[in-house]
């Protein structure tokens, strides 16, 4: 396994785990994680983190599966399944406690074994629908 595909593999296994101080740990100090469907760069590990505290605290039993896991030198990329329940505040919205399933797909770059730049894509319009957030 490429080094980019172990330290992926690193960061997935945190995100199922919801362990924050670990994914934490997989960003460089002044990170970018991108969202594409959310429209706005979240930067800096601070706001990434909060931003895993709430999305955790609202779909407590999130998880995601590997379908596809590629790595290249300082990229790696993959498609996921993901799913959970809308469980607690998110954005404001109390929660539903309705289920959703989706696909999608990140790139991650690393620098010094750590992520400088994340970029996801996936459909938003179908989780809120499935959850039943307005857009």
């Amino acid at each position: 396994m490429s080094d980019s595909k172990r330290l992926l593999q690193n960061w997935i296994d945190a995100f199922n785990a919801h362990d924050i101080e670990a994914l934490v740990e997989c960003y460089d100090e002044d990170a970018i994680n991108f969202q594409v469907a959310t429209g706005q760069p979240v930067i800096g590990i601070v706001k990434i983190r909060e931003d895993f505290e709430s999305f955790f605290a609202a779909f407590p039993d999130t998880y995601a599966k590997v379908e596809n896991l590629i790595g290249d030198n300082d990229w790696a990329a993959w498609e996921w399944l993901g799913g959970g329940k809308f469980a607690g505040e998110f954005l404001g919205a109390k929660p539903t406690g309705q289920t959703y399933q989706l696909r999608g797909c990140g790139f991650f770059q690393y620098e010094d074994e750590k992520i400088i730049l994340q970029r996801g894509y996936w459909d938003k319009e179908t989780w809120f629908s499935q959850v039943g957030l307005d857009l």
